[in-house]
Parts: C-alpha cells; sequence; structure tokens
C-alpha cells in the first residue's frame, strides 16, 4: 500500500551543476554507474508511537508522518547544516515519542564535518550533538542503547563512538576497530551486544556493552572501580569444526566466562619512569641530569612491575580463584573461566613473574560469587574496589545433566585434589632421580668413596625406576595392550579421574569412581616411599659423601675445608 507521494524536493538531477558545469549528454559516464537522485535513503517508525514515521532523502529533507502517511509534513531547514545535504541516517527515540536523531553526510561536496542533530519536539526544531567529534569524520549511522536513553553510539567515517550524557561528550572505541567507516550499526538486546557494519572490513562485534551505561566522567575520575558483572552462563566448550578444513570461516566466540570490566585512573610509576620523568623536565630546562649509578640502574631492572589481583571468592567467603594481570589507565576487562584454581605442580620457567597464568583446575559450580580488585606496587598491597557480586548460571543443554551438582563438584575436586598430588609426587621423584643418577656417575670414579656407597645409590637408583613404572607403566610400540597384561598404571586410572571431569557436567561414572578408590588405595604406599628415599636414604647416601670429601654433588652445598 502506498502512503506517500514523492517525498524528496523533485530535483531534476540534469540541471544541477557537476564541477561548477553543466555537462552535456555526451559527457562521459555522465549517466552510467549513477545513482539515483531524489529518493528516500533513511526510514524509521516510533517504537514508542505508532504511525509516527520519519523518512530523510538524499536532496536534503526530512518528511514527518503521524498517520502512518495520510499526511507529511516537511523539514529543509537544519541548523548549521548546508542546504540538500544527504539525510545519512534518523532514528526515532526509544523512550520519548517527541525525540528523533538525525544524521547527515555531505562528504560529496568535500564536507567531511560531523552532522548529528537532535529534536524534542518531532522534527519541528533541530539542535546539533555533535559535540566534540572530530572535525573530519562524517556521521552515516546512530543507534541508542535501550535502558539508558543518554547512551548514543555513532558510526563516523573514520570510527565508532558513544556518549553517555546525550551527546555532549563523545569517546571513540578503539581496542580492536579499526579506522574506518562505520556504516550501519545493530543492538543485541538479549546479551547487550552492538554489532556494527564497516565499509571494507567487515562486521565487528563488541560483547557486552553495558558498562558503558555507567561509564560516566565521575566514576572514571575514582582511583578504580568494577562494573557490573553480567550473569555468566556455565557449560562445556567444544569444537565441532574439524575436519572441514579451510573453507569453513568460523569467527572468534565471545569470551568464556565471568567478564570483569573495571576502570582503573593511573597506574603506579616504576624507578624507570620516574627516572624518564624527571630527566625530560631538566633537559626541556636545560639543566644538569643526573646520571644513574650500577646499583640505581640495577634496582630499576629487578623491580618488580605493578600488577591487579582480582579476586574470585564463592558465596561463603572462600577464595577460590586470583587472576592477575598488567595495569593499564582506562577501562580494561578481564575473564575468569570459571574454574577453581588448578592443583597441578608450579612450572616455573627463569624467575618469578606475576602475570604467569596459575592454571585452570575442575569447573566450579554454580551460584553467587564476588569480585574483588587490588594493586600491588613498590611491594606494597592496596585494595582498590568494593567487590561486586555476580551470579554463575549453569546453561541448561546437558545430554545427562548430574542429578546432584554438588557431589558432581565435590568428586571432581577430590579427582583434581589427588592429580595435584600424584603429578607433584612424580616431579619431586624425578628430582631424587636426577641426584641419584649424579652421585652414581660421581661414585663411579671417585676414588674415596666406599663400593658399598656405590651399591645402596643404585639400590636407591632401582627403586626409583620401580615407582615409575608404578606411575607410568610401558607402553609396547604396537599397541597400549600387553601380553600378558601388565597393572595398570596410576596415571592411566588418573586420567579416568581428572581429564574425564574437565569436560563434563555428568554423574561420575562406575569407572571414574573405581579408578578414585584405587587411586586412594595403591598411591599411599608410593608417596610413603618416595617421602623415605627422599628424606632418609637419599641424604644418608650424600652425608656419606660429604664425610668422604666427594663434595661436588648437584644441589646439595658442599662441605668447605678451609
Amino acid at each position: 500500500q502506498v502512503i506517500s507521494a514523492d517525498l524528496s524536493a523533485g530535483i531534476d538531477r540534469e540541471t544541477l551543476p557537476v564541477m561548477g558545469k553543466h555537462w552535456s549528454v555526451d559527457a562521459v559516464a555522465k549517466n552510467v554507474s549513477t545513482s539515483l537522485y531524489g529518493i528516500v535513503i533513511s526510514l524509521d517508525e516510533s517504537p514508542v508511537k505508532e504511525n509516527l514515521l520519519y523518512a530523510g532523502t538524499d536532496d536534503g529533507l526530512i518528511r514527518v508522518t503521524e498517520d502512518a502517511g495520510k499526511n507529511w509534513t516537511k523539514v529543509d531547514k537544519f541548523p548549521g547544516v548546508p542546504q540538500g545535504t544527504y539525510v545519512s541516517d534518523i532514528f526515532a527515540s526509544r523512550f520519548d515519542e517527541n525525540v528523533v536523531f538525525a544524521s547527515f553526510d555531505n562528504i560529496l561536496r568535500d564536507d567531511f564535518n560531523p552532522y548529528i542533530l537532535k529534536s524534542t519536539d518531532k522534527g519541528k526544531i533541530w539542535t546539533s550533538i555533535a559535540g566534540n567529534l572530530p572535525a573530519k569524520g562524517t556521521v552515516h549511522t546512530i543507534q541508542q542503547d535501550f535502558v539508558n536513553p543518554d547512551l548514543l553510539f555513532v558510526g563516523t567515517e573514520f570510527g565508532f563512538f558513544f556518549s553517555n550524557d546525550g551527546g555532549k561528550a563523545w569517546v571513540q572505541l578503539k581496542s580492536g576497530m579499526p579506522v574506518i567507516s562505520v556504516r550501519d550499526i545493530a543492538i543485541q538486546k538479549r546479551e547487550s551486544d552492538i554489532v556494527i557494519a564497516t565499509f571494507g572490513r567487515g562486521i565487528y562485534v563488541l560483547d557486552n556493552y553495558s558498562p558503558l551505561r555507567s561509564a560516566n566522567k565521575k566514576l572514571l575520575d575514582q582511583e578504580a572501580s568494577i562494573f557490573p558483572v553480567k550473569d555468566a552462563l556455565m557449560y562445556i566448550q567444544t569444537d565441532t569444526r574439524y575436519g572441514e578444513g579451510s573453507t569453513f570461516y568460523k569467527a572468534p566466540n565471545p569470551d568464556f566466562g565471568a567478564i570483569i570490566t573495571y576502570s582503573l585512573k593511573e597506574v603506579p610509576e616504576t624507578l624507570k619512569a620516574k627516572r624518564k620523568k624527571k630527566e625530560a623536565e631538566l633537559f626541556k630546562t636545560g639543566d644538569p641530569i643526573h646520571q644513574p649509578n650500577e646499583l640505581e640502574l640495577k634496582a630499576e631492572k629487578n623491580e618488580l612491575l605493578p600488577f591487579l589481583t582480582f579476586t574470585i571468592s564463592d558465596a561463603t567467603g572462600n577464595v577460590v580463584r586470583r587472576l592477575n594481570v598488567a595495569p593499564v589507565a582506562g577501562i580494561g576487562r578481564i575473564v575468569w573461566d570459571l574454574r577453581y584454581q588448578t592443583n597441578d605442580p608450579v612450572k616455573l620457567t627463569e624467575k618469578f613473574d606475576p602475570l604467569a597464568a596459575a592454571g585452570s583446575g575442575v569447573l566450579a559450580l554454580p551460584g553467587k560469587y564476588k569480585v574483588a580488585m587490588a594493586i600491588t606496587a613498590a611491594g606494597e598491597t592496596k585494595q582498590l574496589a568494593d567487590p561486586v557480586e555476580f551470579t554463575a548460571v549453569a546453561l541448561n543443554n546437558t545430554t545427562f545433566p548430574a542429578d546432584n551438582r554438588l557431589a558432581m563438584v565435590e568428586f571432581n575436586r577430590k579427582g583434581a585434589a589427588i592429580s595435584g598430588a600424584i603429578q607433584g609426587t612424580q616431579q619431586y621423584a624425578n628430582g631424587l632421580n636426577s641426584r641419584v643418577q649424579s652421585i652414581i656417575q660421581l661414585l663411579n670414579g671417585a676414588t674415596q668413596a666406599s663400593p658399598e656407597l656405590l651399591k645402596k645409590a643404585i639400590d636407591v637408583s632401582k627403586q626409583l625406576e620401580d615407582i615409575q613404572y608404578a606411575f607410568n607403566g610401558k607402553t609396547p610400540a604396537a599397541s597400549e595392550e600387553e601380553n600378558p597384561p601388565a597393572p595398570v598404571p596410576l596415571n592411566i586410572r588418573l586420567n579416568k579421574v581428572a581429564w574425564i571431569s574437565w569436560g563434563s557436567t555428568a554423574e561420575p561414572t562406575q569407572t571414574q569412581q573405581e579408578s578414585y578408590r584405587i587411586l586412594t588405595e595403591e598411591f599411599p604406599p608410593l608417596y610413603e616411599k618416595i617421602k623415605t628415599i627422599g628424606e632418609v636414604d637419599l641424604p644418608a647416601i650424600e652425608s656419606a659423601l660429604n664425610a668422604a670429601g666427594v663434595n661436588a654433588i648437584p644441589g646439595r652445598l658442599p662441605v668447605w675445608i678451609k
């Protein structure tokens, strides 16, 4: 059903000068690949007032109807906007039937100014809300948040901006976003995600933009703060794209877990940063610059850099995870993957690194959690923000969900605990084996020690070899099966308990429970044997070596006879 006549200005394109001249019909490409002129470019209906429609044309008009097209009014003059400027977008307010926004694009006249206007009387009177938008940034599209009426988004020729004060001040969103023409914006309400379409660079998604609703100047002027945390959905991540080759395109998923958004006003200065700042001031004034000595430079090099710590606690106040991140001034994000701290042994490289991930354990229990924020700088730790509560919610998407989730998580945590104990014990046994092999090699050519000492060391080596076999077994070349069958190694049973639990929210299987029971029976005797070797047998051999004057033992301080 046609609801209007021609809503454009009705200008004959042939009468318009191009490059300051009027051209013949024979001019090159005059009417080839040339857009139509005098058409409606943008159209929007008020979501709060039925039959209230706005139409914007490419020849500079905005038409308004309040009766679904029976009667249209024309607006052709806008403050600060050149006559006949292309109306790139119209957006009727989600909250107030009287409010409407419009943007204008005058780029074809070499005018890149950002024209964005607001009307509070259904388009009769307009005022600019371009605020501090860059002077060379044509506005192509507008959106308004569905919760905060003052939170606006605009796509410009050179980037994407937001304002949470109705357009008085605009901030560019840059993280991972190229400086490119943004032509359209859409909001996904359920997740508070914002999606933008660019000219030539594809689609970009900002997951959960809700913190922008409260990111005002007063909040950002605080030392630090944690924004409200959205409910975190708990599920087992999987990838079903295996085997489909390179022809299947898949964009990255949103981060899994509790996404914690925070603000930090400033980062504490390091010793080096303070020195450089002072040097810059002295250089500017021409004054002498202090030359740091070796001790001062060494202190700068060895200084522990500042880091933020986010502490996750459950409803009873028990700390379940700590996450460290380098501090950056402004708004940042960190993600808790909804898993407890790992029980695995620490893997240290060369020196302490506060930002090294401690590792994830089993999936946590659904429920209420709190996150607190602290900063460590110059050896001192300071709490920055009050704890913020959030909820971890189990996504109901499993085929065989556990009837008793609490019991399942407790079993998984017991499995993780014995896994950490077994791995740590093996790591300790490996260290003992390295020590005893060094001793055997040393005794092979030593003249001071007795043959009995060598025999004791070899006996300890054989005990450790038997212990390692109990942990790992022996894998034949062709199969994991042996003929005749060999005892099942502890690590094979451990895999049934720990690794299956990692990727499942179902009830523990009978095999898992039986494997755990056997582990609790077979591991303690091995643990005691290793403890005896490490605390009694091996120290006795090393003491005998020291007494005999054989001192070069890795990992042991030699006896120095002055």
